[in-house]
């Protein structure tokens, strides 16, 4: 297993974020050290979103989905948020 060297935010994510409060943001933060450690922990995809992986983690007694890639050293932030539309919003910004 490769170390994660570059950690990139998409756009949409990006922008997901700066709508999170502190205590949210805190969380989303933890997870992705997690997956920087191990990137394969979260569930691999296939079919539309072959390569994409979703880790599940809890913040603010919600479970928040965060799509991510891994491309060699380099770990892609796609989105993050709860399951509903979560998988048809990934699609259309995958697919775009």
């Amino acid at each position: 297993m490769k170390e994660i060297t570059d950690i990139i935010q998409s756009p949409l994510f990006a922008r997901k974020k700066k709508k999170l409060n502190r205590k949210q943001i805190k969380d989303l933060d933890e997870a992705i050290r997690t997956i920087a450690q191990d990137p394969e922990t979260g569930t691999l995809k296939t079919g539309d979103l072959s390569g994409v992986r979703v880790y599940k983690f809890n913040s603010a007694n919600s479970l928040i989905l965060l799509a991510y890639e891994i491309i060699e050293t380099t770990l892609f932030l796609y989105t993050f948020g709860s399951h509903q539309n979560f998988y048809r919003e990934l699609k259309k910004y995958i697919n775009r």
